[in-house]
């Protein structure tokens, strides 16, 4: 089996944006002159959106994008399907810069290709959720046998069975969600879009959602950018995380990498409070093995329980609390490293193997 990476979907390189009518002239001097924010707004009267982000995003992965109101997470991706132009970089799917397609390349493109999900639904009133979920179908002249067999299966998938002859205002908010989900379901796009989809949603609710997104994420490997201000959702769902403020990508990486190695005092204040037992595995807390036999002299690892790199710290503390044993770590049968009771502590405090603090 190859490990050689996945080719990126998406790629952003080097993307800027700056709204105001002189936002060439401004992107000019920002060039030149290496001008802050504060200097485009005063000299320019221009407003910085999006500062120089690069990322990418491989076939299946959810990508989240997080940050406060204001940071330009909502501008960065609606570049992605380019609802906003960018004033410099590019943005490159499957390969090809969608900043160079023709007007109906760029229809073919948000038709085929791309499926949005908001807030804000957005359904239409007077459809039933069986006509709003094939709508993009209808535009597109698929036959009417098709659109029903698809609305079916989409409509299956979101749970909304027996529901679908009903209209908008007969929907609770989280069922006019999993509408929203079922038509960009419908369109089987390659890449979903999808901005603060469920925030306005109460907490059981959202996080049904959640389970419910992330499981049809799974099972049809779509790529998807997710945009929301919660970290713990973004925690929760997303493969990797990049972390935004006043236009910038402070720090992009998984979760683990996150909460555990902030890379500034920002994301450190951010990701405080949030609990390191599912992010933290046995792989970034055990020392090697013979690290430990150099300490302690040769061991007996017969009888010690064991676990996979990938475990996490609640994992752990599941198996440690019936030995008095360290834990063997293993992958494919053989030891690779132990993680001790004391390791397992400094774990729980949020630090890294041999001593190594994070800031979170």
């Amino acid at each position: 089996m190859s490990n050689k990476p996945k080719e990126p979907v998406i790629e952003c390189r080097s993307l800027w944006k700056v709204f105001g009518p002189k936002a060439d002239e401004a992107m000019l001097a920002i060039r030149n002159e290496g001008l802050g924010k504060l200097e485009v707004r005063d000299r320019f009267n221009c407003v910085v959106g999006v500062q120089d982000a690069s990322f990418s995003v491989a076939q299946g992965e959810i990508f989240c994008i997080m940050g406060l109101s204001g940071s330009g997470k909502s501008t960065l991706i609606r570049h992605v399907n380019r609802l906003i132009e960018p004033t410099a970089g590019e943005i490159v799917i499957g390969g090809e810069d969608i900043n160079k397609l023709s007007a109906h390349a760029l229809r073919q493109l948000r038709a085929e290709k791309i499926g949005m999900v908001f807030q804000n639904m957005a359904l239409m009133p007077h459809r039933t959720v069986r006509d709003n979920v094939v709508f993009s179908l209808e535009v597109r002249g698929i036959d009417e046998r098709t659109r029903n067999e698809v609305a079916s299966r989409a409509i299956d998938a979101v749970d909304l069975n027996g529901w679908d002859a009903k209209y908008p205002d007969e929907l609770s908010g989280g069922m006019q969600q999993r509408v929203g989900l079922a038509r960009a379901i419908a369109a089987d796009p390659a890449i979903l879009l999808m901005d603060e989809p469920f925030s306005a949603l109460d907490p059981l609710i959202r996080r049904q959602l959640q389970d419910q997104f992330m499981a049809l994420s799974a099972g049809m490997q779509k790529t998807t950018l997710f945009i929301t201000h919660d970290l713990d959702e973004a925690i929760r769902i997303g493969d990797r995380i990049a972390i935004m403020k006043d236009g910038v990508l402070v720090q992009v990486g998984t979760p683990e990498e996150i909460v555990t190695a902030p890379a500034d005092d920002y994301v450190a204040d951010f990701v405080a409070g949030i609990s390191k037992l599912d992010l933290i595995s046995a792989g970034r807390i055990m020392e090697p093995v013979q690290a430990y036999e150099h300490r302690n002299g040769p061991i007996d690892l017969s009888d010690w329980p064991t676990a996979r790199p990938d475990e996490s710290l609640n994992q752990l503390v599941d198996i440690s609390i019936d030995t008095n044993h360290p834990i063997i770590v293993t992958d494919q049968g053989k030891a690779i490293g132990i993680v001790t009771k004391h390791a397992l502590l400094r774990g729980i405090q949020g630090r890294l193997a041999a001593g190594e603090e994070t800031h979170g």
